[in-house]
């Protein structure tokens, strides 16, 4: 049973002998109207307190899980961010031991067609000095022709310089024969052979003429 103020004020008792004062029931009944009256207001205003409360916690508790939630999704972007810097970070790595790879490789191959063009100018030279050498020899074998030729003619001159300088009677009865140059008709002319003689060999120079190189020299 539920009790109001105005109930409380409105409370009649049944009269009998002897019984109590009825202005001090009635007084008391009024004070303890008051006092329950106020009881029920603070009690309301307690009520809508609570309500008050629990509405701004249900709110703070929204409030809460937004930044819950709003600071797992930045974790898991922060999360995506460091795996996908790390997967770049290990590509780029990759294309630049690649791109490494790539150029030792061709500065290998650069090394080796370099060692290939040092072997192949090292028997060009050696073809060179040796072609080089054949070619002196036969300047100095065409020397060596030249000044026994000269000798020749050298001592040719000097017997018919002997020849003239002694005097004959058979000299002066008959026409001195003309000089002839043996060892220059020689050099200049094939000698005739006498029969059932074999020609002399002439020395052919091996080399080019003086003053010209070879054709092999010119490179």
């Amino acid at each position: 049973m539920r009790l109001t103020p105005l109930e409380i004020r409105k409370q009649e008792f049944h009269r009998s002998m002897r019984g109590f004062d009825v202005d001090e029931v009635e007084m008391f009944l009024d004070m303890v109207a008051e006092q329950f009256e106020t009881l029920l207001r603070e009690r309301n205003a307690l009520n809508e307190e609570v309500v008050k409360l629990r509405t701004q916690l249900r709110d703070y508790q929204q409030v809460e899980k937004t930044l819950q939630e709003t600071l797992m999704n930045a974790q898991q972007n922060l999360n995506e961010s460091r795996e996908a810097s790390r997967r770049q970070a290990e590509l780029i790595v990759r294309e630049a031991e690649l791109r490494a790879e790539e150029i030792v490789e061709e500065a290998r191959n650069q090394l080796q067609q370099l060692k290939s063009e040092l072997v192949m100018l090292r028997a060009e030279k050696a073809s060179f000095v040796k072609r080089l050498k054949q070619l002196l020899q036969a300047q100095v074998e065409l020397l060596d022709v030249l000044s026994s030729d000269d000798l020749d003619l050298k001592r040719v001159r000097a017997a018919l310089d002997n020849e003239e300088e002694e005097p004959s009677e058979q000299h002066e009865a008959q026409p001195a024969p003309e000089p002839r140059i043996v060892g220059l008709e020689e050099s200049s002319q094939p000698a005739t052979p006498a029969a059932g003689e074999q020609p002399a060999a002439q020395p052919k120079p091996s080399g080019p003429p003086p003053g010209r190189l070879s054709d092999e020299f010119i490179i």
